[in-house]
């Protein structure tokens, strides 16, 4: 019996919201489509925000996705950068939830290097992998779109396995593993 199964990546943004669709049949991927939404266009955060909403629930009921990967944001300096970035995945969780469509986050680090092999991969080496995996004969000028297909791929590669939670045996152990979360 053939099991087959579509996944939206998405990596959202309030500029450019990049996706990628993959179809996988029994235990092989194979691409469908990348894109972006450009939202640098429009003035205003509520419209965009509204944009992202109609867009994503657009690709639902094109594709019909069984499974929403989304990058998760990072963390940066500029507060206002992240909740805008924030509001954007929000948004684009909130549609895929309606349609009940189970949405899995992925930290950009895990996504490059479930792609690269390397978590501090660029942008760059991210869509040439990608370009080999999936016979892709060129890719965009953006790499938005790139960045939302590797979503996609890293929960393909993801899929199945366990994540297990850390376990610690004490505050000295937290941070032994952890150290770059201390503050200093």
């Amino acid at each position: 019996m053939t099991q087959e199964r579509i996944i939206l990546g998405i990596d959202p943004g309030t500029t450019i919201m990049g996706f990628g669709l993959i179809k996988v049949i029994n235990k092989k991927m194979e691409f469908l489509q990348l894109n972006e939404l450009q939202l640098s266009k429009y003035d205003n955060h509520y419209q965009k925000l509204r944009i992202i909403f109609e867009r994503t629930i657009e690709l639902i009921e094109t594709h019909c996705p069984d499974e929403i990967a989304i990058e998760a944001p990072f963390f940066g300096k500029n507060v206002q950068s992240m909740l805008k970035l924030g509001r954007a995945q929000g948004v684009a969780m909130a549609a895929g939830l309606s349609r009940g469509i189970p949405i899995t986050e992925y930290e950009p680090k895990k996504i490059k290097m479930a792609i690269t092999g390397n978590g501090n991969a660029s942008k760059e080496q991210v869509a040439k992998m990608l370009q080999q995996l999936l016979g892709l004969k060129e890719l965009p000028k953006n790499l938005d779109s790139t960045d939302g297909l590797a979503a996609a791929v890293c929960h393909f590669f993801n899929s199945g396995k366990v994540i297990a939670g850390k376990s610690y045996s004490g505050w000295d152990a937290f941070v032994k593993q952890n150290e770059d979360r201390v503050k200093k």
